[in-house]
């Protein structure tokens, strides 16, 4: 069998198993993200080994285009008026929850581990979250209202903290142990710049150019090629495509003024991208790893949801927001995935010393957080009475 045959093959696999899980998904309290994510590890190498990491060699691709498709739509809930609204909100509690977690998590792996530089680098993996998986979430409940603005809009500026985060941390384990933390310095700055840059050049022309060809919404064509045009820029210029795409987002959704819906035509074709994403996810998860982290991933783990609701519940408290809403914000941030897991393999290739540590922490975390955190999510907006759907 060819491997072009068998891509086609592992393909109808995929969307016939994505279509159970979103069936299976309206009766049971887990929402299909949960149960793409636990299908893919029974198909994976885990389990049945029918989705072997060799047939999954272009989950990269796929996950980066599913990625830069929520960073747009993310990009366009973050409109004047939503920030007028809640960008106050928005802020405080995005800081606050990167700030908490990243202290909570370096304090407790380094009471353990005794390792400062190490301890540090897993407090700046904590931060990253999984966009992706939320903004699912959202969608499948339908979720509308003030809550769900602000998570959404928490969501979309985390990836700007946690690179930030991460970039500055890198640079003081790299100052610690004697090399070149300025040139890092200099590569978090780019990759955090150079997307800013590259969403606000590439969000102004399709602000105005967009939704021309034909009357009213942008067409398909126009929507996936600003999509594939900021990906591939922005692995060119080696900065973050998932900030550049919320910032065009942000750009498109503030100055388009001829069309009402500037992701119309992204909102329809997201699902398949997200569905192999989802499934290719979670065959990418190694259960192996769960027993080899010991007590440092188990502190790793329960320092990380400590961070979220404390760091949560500082913000919302100092926002004067609802009772209960810090903590059940907090819950619906939990999910963590593929941003980690690639900071987590950069971060050991610049110190190999700690990567036998490092990936088996990040990688276990991440089967618990990815499998945990969407039903919290699908939880707190059931909490907050904002799921039309259930």
């Amino acid at each position: 069998m060819t491997d072009l045959t068998s891509m086609i093959l592992l393909l109808g696999l995929v969307f016939l198993v994505g279509l159970t899980a979103e069936s299976l998904g309206r009766w049971t309290p887990l929402p299909r993200v949960t149960l793409l994510i636990i299908a893919g590890v029974v198909f994976g190498p885990s389990v049945l080994g029918w989705l072997l990491p060799s047939g999954t060699q272009w989950f990269s691709v796929v996950s980066q285009v599913a990625l830069t498709m929520v960073g747009f739509l993310l990009g366009g809930h973050l409109t004047g008026r939503n920030l007028k609204r809640h960008g106050g909100d928005v802020l405080t509690l995005s800081l606050a929850v990167v700030v908490v977690t990243a202290v909570s998590v370096f304090a407790v792996t380094w009471f353990i581990s005794d390792d400062l530089g190490l301890s540090l680098l897993l407090g700046a993996l904590a931060t990253a979250r999984a966009p992706a998986a939320t903004t699912d979430v959202v969608l499948e409940s339908g979720a509308k209202g003030p809550f769900t603005e602000t998570l959404l809009g928490v969501v979309a500026v985390d990836d700007v903290w946690g690179v930030l985060a991460f970039s500055l941390l890198m640079t003081v384990v790299a100052i610690l142990d004697g090399g070149d933390g300025m040139g890092m310095l200099i590569h978090g700055a780019w990759e955090i710049g150079g997307a800013l840059g590259l969403g606000v050049v590439l969000g102004i022309p399709a602000a105005f150019a967009t939704g021309r060809v034909a009357r009213g919404d942008p067409t398909l064509a126009e929507a996936l090629g600003l999509v594939f045009l900021c990906l591939g820029l922005a692995r060119w210029l080696e900065v973050s495509f998932l900030l550049a795409a919320v910032v065009m987002g942000i750009v498109v959704a503030n100055l388009a003024r001829h069309h009402n819906r500037p992701f119309h035509a992204i909102e329809h074709i997201q699902w398949p991208f997200m569905l192999v994403f989802f499934l290719l996810a979670g065959a990418a998860l190694e259960l192996e790893v769960l027993p080899a982290v010991g007590w440092l991933g188990a502190a790793y783990v329960l320092a990380r949801i400590a961070g979220r609701l404390l760091g949560a519940s500082a913000g919302a408290r100092w926002r004067a927001m609802r009772t209960g809403t810090g903590p059940w914000l907090g819950a619906a941030l939990l999910p963590q995935a593929g941003i980690a897991v690639g900071m987590a393999l950069v971060a050991a290739q610049r110190f190999p010393e700690r990567a036998e540590v490092l990936l088996p922490v990040v990688l276990a975390s991440t089967v618990v957080f990815e499998i945990l955190g969407p039903p919290m999510t699908r939880l707190a907006l059931r909490w907050a009475k904002e799921a039309t759907r259930p």
